[in-house]
């Protein structure tokens, strides 16, 4: 497994579980065991968690893998004739079969990093930097309203911090939510006191001294920031796969039975497979989604030849606002239809239900967990090429 993430741990706890008895090795660039990445834009920033309670599991249960795990240890490039892995340190790895795990990086502004103050968010480590500034009271400038920003943003809030969203959207999470369900969020943020800049661009970052003074939007607006968090997606971290001969463009290109070529696999928020459903490829950047479909490489490849399954999920995703939740079954695709069946969004409780044409392609809940799962299983693929919401 290339990535000690959730998908890269998952799939080597799946190989054992399904019988492997082979060596195991689990290389990851990070010096920390695996753990969860959602909690680090809400819980770790505000303090609720510390980094040793979002580690995925205690070392009793790694040491239980009898797995070689190798921190802090970057791949740099792979052989698929020989099947070899090459790793920073000079080291190389044979392989017989490889889940590729190695998620994302964030894409960063072109401009502004090189000063103090201004931060992506990603690692544990990168939530842990964020957390000491935001101790110091600053003015929080948050670029960038999905998941990421928009929680981020929460969180520096719930601290009692001078918080401003920016995005060129003209809501947060519009993208993955639609209009209807993104204008409530941004509600939300307003009540809560978060100023919002939709619609803007960033046209510059401004320093004194080494550090961040301002960012600079679009229209020559001026905000005063002592903290910028850079929060404008990510892309899949598959340049060490150049010239390996495994496909890659928006991630590791993979088949139905998330295959990428002989012996190797991928999962998790790298892993771009055709959908089933879908009649169209989809990289889901999802927690749920990076254990199911490490559990799923894992057994397709021990599978024999002829017995694979193909990898057909329905999307879930979660986010938490100020106290709220909000999941997601299935998807929000361009133009689908918002239709509230349960609940009134006036009481921050609702269920809502995503139609395209006679079809439920996702369902919504907001503070109704209970509720939304009496949807759930009516949601259907919407067969669309923009179906994953990105």
């Amino acid at each position: 497994m290339v990535g000690a993430s959730a998908a890269g741990l998952t799939a080597a706890e799946a190989l054992r579980r399904e019988g492997f008895t082979g060596g195991l090795t689990l290389i990851g660039d990070e010096t920390h065991p695996p753990y969860d990445r959602p909690p680090l834009s809400k819980q770790v920033l505000t303090g609720a968690r510390q980094p040793s309670e979002v580690a995925l599991r205690d070392e009793d249960a790694i040491a239980r893998l009898q797995a070689d795990l190798r921190l802090g240890c970057r791949a740099t490039g792979l052989d698929t004739a020989a099947r070899v892995i090459a790793l920073a340190d000079g080291d190389r790895v044979r392989y017989d079969g490889m889940i590729i795990a190695t998620g994302l990086r964030p894409r960063r502004l072109p401009f502004g990093h090189e000063l103090a103050g201004v931060h992506v968010l990603r690692t544990l480590d990168d939530a842990l930097a964020v957390r000491a500034e935001l101790a110091t009271g600053p003015r929080v400038v948050v670029l960038g309203a999905g998941f990421l920003g928009s929680e981020t943003a929460a969180s520096a809030r719930e601290l009692g911090l001078d918080v401003t969203l920016v995005d060129a959207e003209p809501a947060p999470m519009i993208r993955q939510f639609g209009p209807e369900v993104a204008g409530l969020l941004a509600a939300a943020h307003r009540d809560h006191g978060v100023r919002m800049r939709m619609g803007r661009k960033v046209s510059g970052i401004e320093g004194g001294n080494g550090r961040v003074a301002a960012v600079v939007l679009d229209d020559g607006t001026r905000l005063a920031a002592d903290l910028v968090v850079v929060a404008i997606g990510s892309v899949p971290a598959v340049d060490w796969l150049a010239g390996s001969g495994v496909p890659i463009g928006d991630g590791v290109l993979c088949d139905e039975y998330c295959r990428a070529g002989p012996g190797v696999y991928a999962a998790g928020d790298v892993a771009n497979w055709p959908h089933p459903g879908l009649g169209a490829r989809v990289r889901l950047e999802q927690r749920t989604n990076a254990g199911e479909q490490a559990m799923a490489a894992a057994r397709n490849l021990l599978a024999e030849p002829g017995q694979e399954t193909p990898y057909a999920p329905t999307p879930f995703g979660w986010t938490d606002h100020y106290g709220d939740k909000i999941q997601l079954h299935g998807w929000c695709p361009p133009g689908a239809r918002t239709e509230i069946v349960a609940g009134h969004p006036r009481e921050r409780k609702f269920v809502a239900l995503y139609r395209r044409g006679d079809r439920v392609v996702g369902a919504l809940g907001w503070n109704s967990v209970r509720a939304l799962r009496a949807y759930r299983g009516h949601v259907t693929a919407p067969g669309h090429a923009d179906a994953s919401g990105r």
